[in-house]
């Protein structure tokens, strides 16, 4: 389950952030994840009441933002959205096409003391 060691990795993002903005308590993360991020919410979920616990986020409450997924027709030269990466350009039909959207996973916004 590698969605704990993404928590970790959040934590130790906060924790940094914590250092320079100078606040020592998170109360809400907003979390940015593409559909073709290959991450399990409701284990990210679980992960994060793990990981968190007796630190500066515990008790946060936990976001997730779901990014659709786009790709660039490299036959007929348009943005398309997509709900799987192998998925045919809407448009033309065509399979020549180049995911844009959908891969990333970021912190969006917090909230914090």
């Amino acid at each position: 389950m590698h969605e704990m060691s993404i928590c970790e990795g959040i934590l130790l993002t906060l924790e940094e952030e914590a250092q320079k903005q100078h606040f020592h308590r998170v109360k809400q993360v907003w979390l940015e994840i593409g559909v073709f991020a290959g991450v399990e919410p409701q284990a990210l979920q679980f992960g994060w009441e793990v990981v968190t616990r007796n630190t500066l986020a515990e008790g946060a409450f936990l976001h997730i933002i779901d990014e659709p997924g786009q790709a660039w027709c490299l036959d007929c030269s348009q943005t398309v959205s997509i709900q799987n990466r192998f998925d045919d350009c809407p448009n033309c039909g065509s399979h020549l096409l180049q995911v844009t959207a959908g891969e990333a996973m970021r912190i969006k916004e917090l909230e914090v003391d």
